[in-house]
């Protein structure tokens, strides 16, 4: 996790503003990234309330700040032909993969408490929907930052964790991996973790081929507004955010 000191308060006029949540389809990471930007921008100007994006990315490695371009396994040539993308991402840790059939939620929000908290919430929001959606039991790892579940006696990590934090607004968030190719995982050191499984909500449940990442994002927005302290609603157009996406100067 990446931090810097706070230099801001919260500007007067935002309490007016509503905070909102998006549901934006499938979207390329960087595009998700620049928008993310944007965001906090305008939630430090004052222009915007807390901003909950929604989406599911095309297949792409991302590499955070920490990451060590080793824990990528597989050849540029192997990736090209696989259709996996490979991008920098300024959220904390290692290596990690996105792809469709994972849930991927990125809460632009203005801190209530400290890292760790905003953090262990969105962990939580994650445990709260696996237990009420599907029955699954899970759990956070301090030592090692995720949502974590039982698969066949031995540990296996179903949620990645991870965000940046600039003036006391965190952007990036969490993927949960509702039904992505989990063979894809094979080709990373994931969270730079050797020797770990990745599990599925499909998986467990074997309801490979029905679980669809936008049928549960109003869920999880829910759920990450329960436990982040924020009343999200929903944004009905998400048309003006994506016209965002261009690239920054």
């Amino acid at each position: 996790m990446n931090v810097s000191p706070d230099a801001r308060g919260e500007p007067a006029g935002e309490r007016s503003l509503a905070a909102e949540w998006a549901w934006l389809g499938r979207v390329d990471f960087e595009q998700t990234a620049r928008l993310q930007e944007r965001l906090r921008r305008a939630l430090l100007g004052g222009a915007r309330a807390d901003t909950l994006l929604l989406v599911e990315h095309p297949p792409v490695i991302t590499l955070g700040r920490a990451a060590n371009p080793a824990h990528v396994l597989a050849s540029p040539d192997e990736l090209s032909r696989a259709g996996i993308a490979v991008a920098r991402a300024t959220r904390g840790g290692d290596v990690t993969y996105h792809g469709p059939g994972q849930l991927v939620a990125y809460p632009v929000v203005r801190l209530r408490a400290g890292v760790r908290a905003h953090v262990r919430a969105m962990a939580d929001a994650v445990i709260d929907l696996l237990s009420e959606g599907w029955g699954i039991e899970a759990h956070y790892r301090d030592q090692a930052p995720g949502v974590w579940v039982m698969r066949g006696g031995q540990p296996a990590k179903i949620a990645a964790l991870g965000i940046n934090v600039h003036h006391r607004v965190a952007v990036h968030g969490l993927a949960l991996n509702l039904d992505p190719a989990l063979e894809h995982f094979a080709r990373i050191v994931p969270c730079g973790l050797t020797g770990i499984a990745v599990t599925s909500v499909a998986e467990l449940t074997g309801h490979a081929g029905s679980i669809a990442p936008g049928e549960w994002a109003a869920r999880l927005a829910d759920a990450l507004g329960r436990r982040l302290g924020i009343a999200f609603r929903r944004r009905s157009d998400p048309t003006e955010l994506l016209c965002q996406t261009t690239p920054l100067e």
